[in-house]
């Protein structure tokens, strides 16, 4: 059997969205599954839109994910010629033609078709045309479409699909500026690179008949094809920008992992049983086409953040800790008054959906915000002052570990008749500045003593 090549090919008009990025994944793991190797490329034919800043979003989201190339990236804008050389020989063979038509009068046929209640579609005035090209039109060219007959593919997805030829037009394969459609440079491409399983978005589906009619006009065999579902947003709409963080790095910066997001990613129309929390590795393991549903798949941001959750508490503390370092130092927090964020993370990672979230919460470690005047009010009364001087009083000498300190609050809870949220709660609002932190001791032990002891006498007066 041939060597499996799949191959993922954006556009550089925007930054690698969430279906895009499912797309990439998903052709990534069946050439990792069957030993075969994986392309990248680049279809930048959209001149107006392209730009260098979204090819290299698209770099940076795949490299984030783990989704590294075999081959690549090839840039279709760097391969004219080649796609010049394969429209010519297809016109020599009598497969494509010149189309001299104007703008203005494929808009005059289109509204004729339109008012006869006809598709709008070309009509063929040039297929056969014998009369002479007019000057100074630069033409097109187009495919011969077959007449009659039907276009049949098996999908590896959506199983048999079948279109008559008769729905098809003359479409246009090169433009009059040399650059190919669509449905052409990415023919000519797969071919050249030798993909062996197209795997694409269902929305691709009706582009397939057109593209095989070029493969056969070049007596080529054709790749199987694989139509993946689309993504839908909780409303069941297709997922766009208005449902939130739609852009891959966006996920980065809102402090998901990149595992989790794969993870998820795989789990969006594709399934291996009941497994809902797997590794890269395992997914590659497991993945096949037979599990893609055929249904659009439904994303949703609860999940995600429940499997990050999973993942954060799992990870790697040091690796945690230097993610938390450069999220508060990005935000002005100087970490030299404070714990190794090492030590910080292993306090707060159980309680954070997200980096962001643990960074926000360990950022009270460094930079404790002020309590609130109906903070204070709330929970530091006078019966509690004279205990807390106490207590200020032995930790200014009281061995500075979480033992110790928590014993010392139990002593001051029973010598005053306390109950314990009666003396927790005014510490935790004066040293941390809020109402609700991960175990107290563990907070005060990882804080410097020299910011406790100022903050309980700045409070106590």
């Amino acid at each position: 059997m041939s060597t499996i090549r799949t191959r993922f090919a954006p556009s550089p008009t925007g930054y690698l969205h969430i279906g895009g990025a499912r797309t990439a994944l998903f052709s990534w793991a069946y050439a990792r599954k069957h030993g075969g190797k994986f392309v990248l490329r680049i279809e930048d034919t959209d001149l107006e839109r392209s730009t260098q800043a979204s090819v290299q979003a698209i770099l940076d989201g795949l490299s984030w994910l783990g989704i590294d190339w075999d081959e690549g990236p090839a840039f279709q804008m760097q391969r004219l010629a080649r796609y010049q050389e394969i429209a010519e020989r297809m016109i020599r063979e009598g497969h494509a033609y010149h189309c001299y038509a104007t703008k203005q009068e494929l808009d005059e046929m289109r509204e004729a078709q339109r008012a006869r209640g006809e598709k709008p579609r070309y009509d063929g005035r040039w297929r056969d045309s014998t009369r002479t090209p007019p000057p100074g039109v630069p033409p097109v060219v187009r495919l011969k479409n077959p007449i009659g007959g039907e276009v049949a593919f098996n999908d590896l997805v959506k199983g048999p699909i079948s279109f008559s030829n008769d729905e098809l037009d003359d479409f246009v394969i090169l433009r009059a500026d040399g650059v190919p459609t669509y449905n052409f440079g990415v023919v000519v491409d797969d071919l050249d690179m030798n993909i062996t399983h197209v795997i694409r978005g269902d929305d691709h589906v009706n582009n397939t008949p057109r593209q095989i009619n070029v493969y056969r006009a070049l007596g080529a065999s054709l790749p199987l094809f694989a139509h993946v579902p689309m993504i839908l947003g909780a409303d069941g709409e297709r997922l766009s920008k208005r449902h939130g963080a739609v852009s891959v790095m966006q996920y980065h910066e809102e402090g998901y992992l990149p595992e989790a997001l794969v993870n998820y990613l795989a789990r969006l129309g594709w399934s291996h049983g009941d497994d809902e929390v797997f590794s890269a590795a395992q997914l590659v393991e497991w993945f096949d086409l037979r599990h893609i549903s055929r249904s659009p798949a439904q994303f949703n941001p609860e999940k995600l953040g429940w499997l990050n959750h999973e993942y954060i508490k799992v990870a790697d503390d040091a690796r945690l800790g230097r993610e938390v370092a450069q999220r508060l130092e990005a935000a002005g927090v100087s970490l030299v008054d404070g714990p190794l964020p090492l030590e910080a993370v292993k306090l707060f990672k159980d309680r954070a959906r997200t980096l962001v979230e643990l960074a926000d919460g360990a950022r009270l470690l460094y930079a404790p915000a002020e309590p609130t005047p109906e903070l204070l009010a709330q929970h530091v009364t006078d019966a509690v002052r004279e205990p807390l001087r106490e207590l200020a009083n032995e930790l200014a000498t009281l061995a500075w570990t979480r033992e110790e300190i928590g014993a010392l609050v139990k002593r001051s809870a029973a010598k005053h008749s306390l109950k314990m949220p009666q003396l927790m709660m005014p510490l935790r609002a004066i040293i941390a500045g809020t109402g609700q932190t991960p175990s107290l001791d563990a907070v005060i032990a990882l804080s410097p003593r020299e910011r406790v002891l100022g903050r309980l006498e700045r409070y106590l007066g």
